[in-house]
């Protein structure tokens, strides 16, 4: 591959695309091989040409009542309610703008992702970034929101947290809510990730009244590009957001058909899924110690990603990211999630096929053992951030 000038910018997606020898290890989602309903699915709606036809407002009614039986697990009498949107970045969206005017602030974290908000503050939201990489749990903490929390506050939680895998105890998440309640503040509990943690407590069970959970199909049953996903809340809440929903004509129906067929089958699935994901992320702390470029920060991660710190290699993240591309290997530079602490840590996915994870290693080690001063590998910025950015 000829890495582009600087002035020509990074590569688009649309070219990585068309190449067959690119391993999306940068993105978060699933790669496995499809399960062969979702196929069937799919295949099904195309040839009834369902593509014609506008998708219900709120989305099919099995996949929103299979969806909340799947957060809250089946045995629980939580009232939640589900509305479908396009991808779970679809429903960040229309939380956040709708909730704006009556917020005082958002609480974000980082590293973290950014776009909550860069949503919130197209209408003047203040925001108050906390820093997490140093902190012992890499997660924000009830004492240091409580430093800054206002009254209708806006705190948004991302659990496990992309792009360090750390996620939360319950006790934690009960000292959150604790301070959202004395202060009438709003909760989007963001569970992108909680397929793939070995344990996962829902704010929404802690303060039904005061929470919004958000649900993606991108990375557990690997839909990114179907672009389907939903937000959960107590139904009076949800429906206090979805009067003027951003999307009236619906979200995808060959994607929330291909949902449902996932959400059907998802018991095998996930098992296979977690299995492979766990043995890849153990591989890749292998490769990492053995390598001795880097530390991984959050062992064992609760995602399907693991970032790695880079100490004094000499390597800058985007440096060593672009220096990967040019192998064929995408991963993730800290930049496009934390202004802070970006150039310190790259972010590795790892829901992908263990091939994938052993010619990323060959690469990686090949990176350690030259080191950086044998690559003149001219910065060409991070491939699809921000104008190409994608739920990950």
């Amino acid at each position: 591959m000829t890495v582009p000038s600087k002035s020509s910018g990074a590569p688009s997606f649309e070219a990585l695309l068309d190449r067959d020898d690119i391993v999306w290890m940068g993105q978060n989602t699933t790669h496995l091989a499809p399960a062969p309903e979702v196929v069937e699915a799919l295949e099904q709606s195309t040839a009834k040409h369902e593509f014609n036809v506008y998708a219900p407002a709120g989305g099919f009614q099995e996949l929103r009542e299979r969806i909340v039986d799947d957060l809250r697990g089946p045995e629980s009498d939580l009232p939640l309610d589900a509305w479908i949107t396009d991808g779970a970045v679809g429903g960040l969206h229309h939380i956040c703008t709708t909730l704006a005017p009556s917020l005082s602030q958002i609480i974000v974290s980082d590293p973290g992702w950014p776009w909550p908000a860069r949503f919130v503050s197209l209408s003047g939201v203040p925001i108050r970034v906390l820093p997490v990489y140093d902190e012992p749990t890499r997660l924000m903490q009830a004492a240091q929101i409580a430093e800054v929390i206002r009254p209708q506050s806006l705190i948004y939680l991302i659990d496990p947290l992309n792009p360090l895998g750390a996620s939360y105890t319950r006790d934690e998440l009960q000292a959150i809510v604790d301070l959202a309640r004395k202060t009438g503040s709003t909760i989007i509990h963001d569970c992108t990730y909680r397929h793939f943690a070995d344990q996962h407590t829902l704010a929404a069970e802690l303060y039904p009244e005061g929470t919004f959970s958000t649900y993606s199909f991108s990375k557990w049953l690997g839909l990114a590009g179907l672009r389907v996903g939903a937000i959960v809340a107590e139904p009076s809440l949800l429906a206090s957001i979805t009067a003027i929903p951003a999307n009236p004509l619906g979200a995808s129906i060959q994607g929330q058909r291909a949902a449902l067929a996932g959400l059907r089958v998802k018991g095998p699935w996930l098992e296979n899924l977690r299995a492979v994901n766990r043995a890849n992320l153990e591989r890749v702390e292998q490769i990492v110690e053995q390598s001795g470029l880097g530390t991984v920060v959050v062992s064992p991660s609760q995602g399907n990603f693991l970032a790695v710190d880079l100490g004094d290699s000499g390597w800058t993240a985007d440096a060593l990211c672009d220096s990967l591309l040019e192998e064929g290997v995408f991963i993730r530079p800290g930049t496009y999630q934390s202004p802070l602490y970006g150039e310190r840590f790259v972010k590795i996915s790892t829901s992908v096929p263990p091939e994938w994870i052993e010619r990323f290693g060959a690469v990686w080690a090949d990176r350690a053992a030259r080191g950086p001063g044998a690559f003149a590998v001219e910065a060409i910025g991070t491939v699809g951030a921000p104008a190409e950015a994608v739920e990950a």
